[in-house]
């Protein structure tokens, strides 16, 4: 038989129906990790989800005759029942996600509805394109390896290019949610494969649309979450995360949130008469990060109108807000514009500053190519979110570019937030004290004093590019405090921590963390990440969290 004539054979209607199945699946996969990332946090959401999906799509692979001998057409007839279902029956489980735990949750609730949906899909995807090909009279061995080989390619072209659709696309309208995202994939099940059995989709259509407080607008959510004395004021979903912007009316605070962590918080209530000229922060750590400008420069002294600041990672922009009150000529980098929409829109970041919305990695590269360095006095990275901190923002390549973009007496508060005993933690330590000779470090909490426990917290690397002289802060006068009781108490850092703690490097660990081996900091992050999620759980109930 010649080329041509097999490609006359071929089912089209039947492949092309098998491939459509596969790359919807596939566009399915980082949906459902963004589903899981509010709930769970982004990195517990990652850690067995690839492997429940390899599991279960080799399972619908070598069980698909087993499957079409059993049930035959209805495999494929309840497809798009099931992709309805799975976001109903998911909202159940996760609302009982502090019971289960993590990461125990992240697996139990993909079992129910997305595992068995990436088994059927296969099975049934995997015998369309199996009898399209015709591939009988070349034997068993193609017949069986040639569309799982097709199958496997299909399917991984399809998810890389659903994760860089999602990358850009996420959060540019309603059918571009996670909540929107996995009902048009449901749909797209319904068009691909029309069913009568779709009758038994409609008490899950009758719940989304009436009940889950994820799909509609924010007055379910506000329901849902009143009890606990809280209301959401907005949210959206961005590439970075899931954003949003919360009160607590009972104690009287504001938070911004990403996916299951805080970028920072500020008081709302206060004393009558109180009026301080920026707004308190609810965490000692953003007070800290404004010790940069107490820090004694080896030269000379320094004026805040005649100065420069850089700062990577905007949060709610405490830390900016103060200097640039100081009369600091303020450049803010921050990555995600939903971020410095809501900064500035709840938490009165002031309008006087340098935005620049990108990747810092990039804007540090142009700032050395197209401006005279060094150009900042004061240089504040504090990069951690969603529980976990960018890797490429610690190596020692990028640490030295910014060193570059320092000025000769000036300094850099670096924010790391982990768990003091985990080796990302040290890695990171002496990575920093690599670049910067000169650093003393403070951490926001008591230190835990039981070994066998997590010691996770947020700590500051004060350094300077200098080693003549010890790092030194200037005792604080009251134009320091900006009229701020918070500032009173934590501007000056007090629990300091000897940097020997992290000299000791374990067996098969680096010193230092560079750009070609950031995939090692993120292979020990998942144990942070669970810590940090336990912590989450104690600032904030449950039911915020799982209602989003």
């Amino acid at each position: 038989m010649s080329f041509e004539q097999y490609v006359q054979q071929i089912d089209a209607r039947r492949l092309g129906s098998g491939v459509a199945l596969l790359i919807l699946l596939a566009f399915y996969s980082p949906v459902m990790v963004l589903v899981l990332s509010p709930v769970y946090g982004s990195l517990p959401a990652h850690i067995f989800h690839g492997y429940g999906v390899a599991i279960f799509a080799a399972a619908g692979w070598f069980l698909k005759d087993q499957i079409q001998k059993r049930i035959g057409r209805l495999a494929a007839f309840g497809l798009p029942v099931l992709a309805f279902w799975t976001p109903t029956l998911q909202y159940f489980v996760m609302q009982q996600s502090s019971k289960l735990g993590n990461p125990v949750g992240p697996v139990v609730t993909e079992l129910l509805g997305y595992y068995p949906l990436v088994l059927l899909t296969v099975a049934v995807a995997g015998k369309q394109i199996q009898y399209a090909l015709h591939l009988e009279s070349q034997g068993d061995v193609a017949v069986e390896h040639v569309p799982l080989l097709g199958s496997y390619v299909i399917y991984s072209i399809g998810e890389h290019f659903a994760r860089a659709v999602l990358s850009y696309a996420i959060g540019f309208t309603v059918i571009f949610t996670r909540a929107g995202l996995q009902f048009v994939i449901a749909a797209l099940y319904a068009a691909l494969i029309p069913s009568k059995l779709l009758i038994f989709a409609i008490p899950s259509l009758l719940f989304t649309v009436a009940f889950d407080v994820h799909f509609g607008g924010i007055s379910g959510v506000n329901s849902a979450i009143k009890s606990e004395g809280y209301t959401l004021l907005e949210r959206q979903e961005s590439y970075t995360g899931y954003i949003s912007v919360l009160e607590n009316q009972n104690d009287g605070f504001r938070v911004m949130r990403c996916d299951h962590s805080l970028l920072g918080g500020q008081w709302t209530k206060a004393a009558p008469g109180y009026r301080p000229e920026v707004e308190d922060p609810i965490y000692a750590i953003f007070a800290m990060l404004e010790a940069v400008r107490l820090v004694e420069p080896d030269h000379g002294s320094r004026v805040d109108a005649n100065s420069k600041a850089l700062v990577i990672g905007l949060g709610i922009g405490t830390t900016p807000a103060a200097l640039i009150k100081h009369g600091i000529d303020t450049t803010v980098v921050e990555l995600d514009p939903v971020v410095h929409k809501f900064a500035t829109k709840y938490f009165n970041l002031p309008s006087k500053h340098v935005a620049a919305i990108e990747d810092a990695t990039k804007f540090v590269e142009r700032a050395l190519k197209t401006t005279p360095s060094p150009q900042y006095d004061y240089i504040v990275h504090d990069v951690f979110t969603g529980g976990s901190e960018p890797a490429e923002l610690f190596t020692i390549e990028f640490l030295k570019s910014l060193s570059s973009l320092l000025a000769e007496d000036g300094v850099i508060a670096i924010n790391y937030a982990g768990d003091v005993k985990l080796y990302p933690t040290g890695l990171v330590v002496r990575t920093i004290h690599a670049v910067f000779p000169s650093c003393r470090i403070f951490r926001e909490e008591t230190p835990v004093q039981d070994n066998e426990n997590p010691d996770f917290t947020n700590m500051v690397l004060f350094c300077k590019k200098s080693s003549n002289k010890p790092i030194q802060f200037r005792d604080p006068v009251p134009a320091d405090y900006l009229r701020s009781k918070s500032r009173e108490s934590y501007l000056v850092p007090k629990q300091e921590l000897d940097a020997s703690l992290f000299a000791t490097i374990p067996k098969g660990g680096r010193r230092y963390l560079v750009a070609k081996e950031i995939g090692r900091l993120y292979k020990y992050q998942d144990r942070g990440a669970m810590e940090h999620w336990e912590i989450m759980r104690k600032v904030v109930p449950s039911a915020v969290w799982e209602n989003w």
